[in-house]
């Protein structure tokens, strides 16, 4: 038991490092690449104070209750209807034919790296030919900009026409993840520069729907959450008294339903990405000519050109298959509102039975989720709409409806090849819960009671022994019976608290055994689930260490999903050969899943490149065996903003692998470092047998309410010719 122990505090010891942050089949293999996520579901990082302090402050404080605009959203409870009350404009339009495009340009650490703002600046120049387009900008966030033009220390606002570019006004310097920065540049930029075509760039990093978009450098990576830009917007589309063209985001994350739902407001298209963007993002040269070629042109034929552009940028990288942008019809927003409200209610009663609610998660799991959801990278929690749906297949009812809703609202759609079954928007999906005030930001964009009882029901359990008889949603809904989307509504302020409180055992009291973690007569590892421990289990994956008794630590080498075995069964075993990843030198790098499809996997390595921690991206095709190193990437920072910048792997890196060590012998938990080891620029890595020695192997099961069980460790030895033999100690 005292290994058991062990190897339990090492799971227990990660949570620590996970930061706040996308898949499938019901397959072992598939399932098994959340085994590790959960570990980190009680942990609660800065995102959380920062989230609530601007709900608090640039919210509350600036509107009283949140200003909504005239937008209303109700849901009866007794029927489950749902109601939108919208806003109506009936302001002129000008009749000039010209395109004139807000530019909210946050430079942060995109422009202080990398010049990438700069870069798109002199795009924006490039393209202009006459003056059927004109570019209004403001910039700010970053700690310095690479433009001589341009000013770190103020809030430059600057329009870029055929002439070139003009410093028109300048403010002092604030937060560009402000609600009053944004409101002010807007409302300033329609007083001047109205014309008949009006779209808004919102440039920067992205979140998603629980840390928004913005994220300023110079203001502790403040960031404009959703119902910021709410409040930001419905000021200034009433001081025009017309909605804008588009509004679109060169950022990462933010086609969303919980955006869109917002944006609908406001405009009449949605220009967004579900996954992560490359840093090179937009190509603005391209926009520009597109316009003065062909004047007035309307938005969706101009999204098209954004879309394409962009995808023609990725292929500069070679990053065109990862890639994602959507043009998005928003007056067919409220459809999808009803087809998700009549699926989420179907859901939520459907997950009253334990065993459709363990098939319906364990399901959703397996869906496409964006961006990042490992210890590793950290966790967006950003999932496909439609994949969500169809994860309930068989249980919740009206899928087909929201898909033909969804499908309905792209005007225009460019997927890369890996994303060619995403459907343009996501929602949020809990993999990993960073702490209550993640739930509270959600709940208060959710666009269905339903929704949110389901996640709320399943994370009640977990913090009350799985006691769901006794959870009720009455949180959600007034005296009346009426729920509605407003800050009136939606649970008391400390209502998510309990999920604070929520312990990770390692020894989930849900993961019970018709045969316990045992070694066969043959030397195979395995173990078989009882009825309750199926059902409430969630996913299977194995955890590997390196032994080094001289330092008395077990060196983690992260997760594999070399198992065999199915949930009909309950029955999983080993199917380890002893092969890992390591450099060319002989050192296993630390490996954890970031995605795994049917022909190939996706590994997230801790390395330090050149001095800096960060994440190796590897590739793994498993009818080749080829290892391609994609480069490295930052992942989800501590505020929730996702990289945008995958950094390619150059002759004379020096490369260190970095490790988690944990005591044998006590409960300290340390940061191992490698070797440096200096990339040659043609070098690749090899996936072939450990090197010959002792290694620790235990078996990880998530449960269904975010807890794991670990089982007794086995020690397995490679030999020196890659066999592998496991044994129990004496």
């Amino acid at each position: 038991m005292r290994k058991k122990r062990i190897a339990a505090f090492a799971l227990s010891a990660m949570m620590g490092l996970s930061l706040f942050g996308c898949g499938g089949d019901d397959s072992v293999d598939k399932s098994a690449t959340t085994a590790a996520q959960t570990e980190s579901a009680q942990t609660e990082v800065a995102v959380d104070d920062e989230i609530d302090d601007e709900i608090d402050d640039e919210v509350d404080d600036e509107t009283g209750e949140g200003n909504t605009g005239g937008f209303s959203m109700s849901v009866d409870r007794n029927t489950g209807a749902l109601s939108v009350s919208r806003p109506s404009y009936s302001g002129v339009t000008a009749d000039d034919g010209v395109w004139t495009i807000f530019l909210y340009l946050c430079g942060t650490d995109l422009e202080s790296e990398n010049g990438m703002a700069s870069g798109d600046i002199e795009e924006l120049v490039n393209g202009m030919t006459n003056e059927n387009i004109r570019y209004v900008v403001q910039t700010g966030g970053t700690n310095g900009w690479q433009s001589s033009m341009i000013d770190s220390d103020t809030l430059g606002r600057f329009v870029i026409t055929s002439e070139g570019m003009e410093l028109v006004d300048s403010q002092p310097l604030a937060s560009m993840g402000a609600t009053d920065t944004l409101q002010d540049f807007l409302s300033w930029g329609v007083e001047n520069y109205s014309s008949e075509h009006m779209g808004v760039d919102i440039w920067n990093h992205g979140g998603g729907s629980i840390t928004g978009v913005c994220f300023d450098e110079l203001n502790e990576q403040d960031s404009i959450l959703l119902r910021e830009l709410d409040t930001a917007l419905s000021a200034v589309v009433s001081q025009m008294d017309r909605k804008f063209d588009f509004i679109g985001f060169d950022a990462c994350l933010m086609s969303t339903l919980e955006t869109a739902n917002i944006l609908a407001n406001y405009a009449d298209y949605m220009i967004a990405s579900e996954q992560t963007e490359p840093g090179l993002g937009w190509d603005y040269t391209e926009i520009g000519e597109f316009v003065c070629e062909n004047g007035g042109v309307d938005t969706v034929s101009l999204g098209k050109v954004i879309c394409d552009g962009f995808y023609e940028s990725c292929k500069r990288t070679d990053e065109q298959d990862d890639s994602t942008l959507c043009v998005i019809d928003l007056s067919k927003v409220d459809g999808i509102l009803e087809a998700y409200n009549t699926f989420a209610k179907s859901m939520y009663e459907a997950g009253a039975d334990s065993t459709a609610l363990s098939n319906m998660v364990r399901g959703i799991q397996n869906a496409e989720f964006f961006g990042s959801n490992n210890r590793s990278e950290g966790y967006t929690n950003m999932v496909d709409l439609v994949g969500l749906a169809e994860a309930c297949d068989g249980y919740a009812e009206g899928i087909e409806e929201l898909k033909s809703a969804v499908s309905d609202s792209m005007a225009y759609m460019k997927m890369g090849s890996r994303h060619a079954n995403a459907c343009g928007l996501s929602t949020y999906y809990p993999l990993s819960i960073q702490g209550s005030n993640e739930l509270s930001t959600f709940s208060d964009v959710a666009v269905s009671p339903y929704y949110v009882s389901f996640i709320d029901r399943l994370n009640y359990a977990g913090a009350n022994d799985g006691d769901w008889d006794s959870y009720s949603d009455d949180e959600w809904y007034d005296e009346s019976g009426e729920w509605c989307w407003s800050e009136e509504c939606g649970g008391s302020e400390d209502y998510w608290s309990y999920a604070d409180d929520q312990e990770l055992t390692g020894e989930s009291q849900y993961i019970t055994f018709a045969e316990e973690a045992h070694l066969d007569e043959d030397g195979s590892f395995s173990f078989t689930l009882d009825e309750n421990g199926k059902e409430y289990g969630m996913a299977v994956s194995a955890l590997v260490y390196q032994l080094d008794e001289e330092e008395n630590v077990m060196i983690e080498l992260g997760q594999t999903i070399d198992i065999e075995g199915d949930w009909d069964s309950g029955t999983f075993a080993d199917n380890f050969d002893g092969s890992w990843l390591s450099l060319p030198d002989g050192q296993n790098l630390a490996i954890f899943i970031a995605d795994e499809e049917e022909d190939y996997i996706v590994y997230t390595s801790p390395i330090r490149l050149n001095g800096e921690d960060t994440n190796l991206r590897i590739r793994h095709y498993f009818d080749s065996n080829e290892v391609v190193i994609e480069g490295a990437w930052d992942g989800i920072d501590e505020c929730g903003a996702a990289g945008r910048v995958v950094t390619q792997l150059k002759e004379g890196d020096v490369i260190v692998p970095l490790y988690t060590a944990y005591q044998i012998e006590g409960d300290e938990e340390s940061t191992y470092h490698g070797q440096e080891f200096t990339f040659t620029g043609d070098t690749e890595l090899i996936y072939g047998y450990m090197e010959g020695a002792d290694y620790m192997y235990a078996f990880c099961i998530d449960d269904m309410f975010g807890d794991y069980f670990v089982t007794d460790p086995v020690t397995f030895n490679v030999d020196e010719n890659g066999e592998v033999s496991f044994y129990e100690d004496e």
